[in-house]
């Protein structure tokens, strides 16, 4: 399993395949809809973000109240799709990865083509297991969303799997592809 640190360079997500399985730690953000929302205004607008997405990973996860003692309660992924009409721009600004559950648009993965991104998938139904991966979180901007409020997290050993990778590479349809590939010579021998 490779280890990966965020941010990440363009030459990390170019050099990621679909399918490898990594362990990602360093600094990440998280960002769902309502956030990616307030961000495309701000950039309508000609104004800065409250990050510089230069080479960063979103996570799009809302976490639950922050247990005692703990710096984040579970942190379980948001299905992706939601983001997809809003990532091509955050993209554009450097965006260099996302993290969620299931497919992309052909219009995001071609953004990722484009621009030299990745999109990682986690494990839906493992909040609690994602959560023990993160070391510190602090509220960066529009604490009015609540759990939809922009965080940055500090991660160690978050385990993930490149889902799309730089060339447009799918794992989801790879492993379709595979299973399908496996079950006819089963069928044929």
């Amino acid at each position: 399993m490779r280890k990966l640190t965020a941010p990440l360079s363009r030459e990390d997500a170019l050099s990621l395949r679909a399918g490898e399985q990594i362990l990602l730690s360093g600094t990440v953000y998280t960002a769902r809809d309502a956030a990616h929302l307030r961000m495309l205004d701000l950039l309508a607008a000609g104004k800065p973000l409250p990050v510089e997405l230069e080479g960063q990973v979103i996570y799009y996860a809302g976490p639950t109240p922050t247990p005692e003692g703990r710096p984040v309660g579970s942190i379980g992924p948001t299905t992706s799709v939601r983001m997809d009409a809003m990532t091509p721009a955050l993209l554009a600004q450097g965006l260099r990865g996302m993290i969620g559950k299931g497919g992309r648009s052909a219009e995001v993965v071609e953004a990722m083509k484009r621009h030299g991104a990745v999109y990682f998938a986690a494990v839906g139904g493992a909040a609690a297991l994602m959560a023990s991966c993160v070391t510190s979180l602090e509220v960066v901007c529009w604490d009015d969303l609540g759990p939809e409020s922009v965080k940055r997290l500090t991660l160690q050993d978050l385990p993930l799997v490149v889902a799309i990778d730089a060339q447009g590479n799918d794992a989801f349809a790879l492993g379709q592809a595979e299973y399908l590939r496996s079950r006819e010579e089963r069928h044929e021998s």
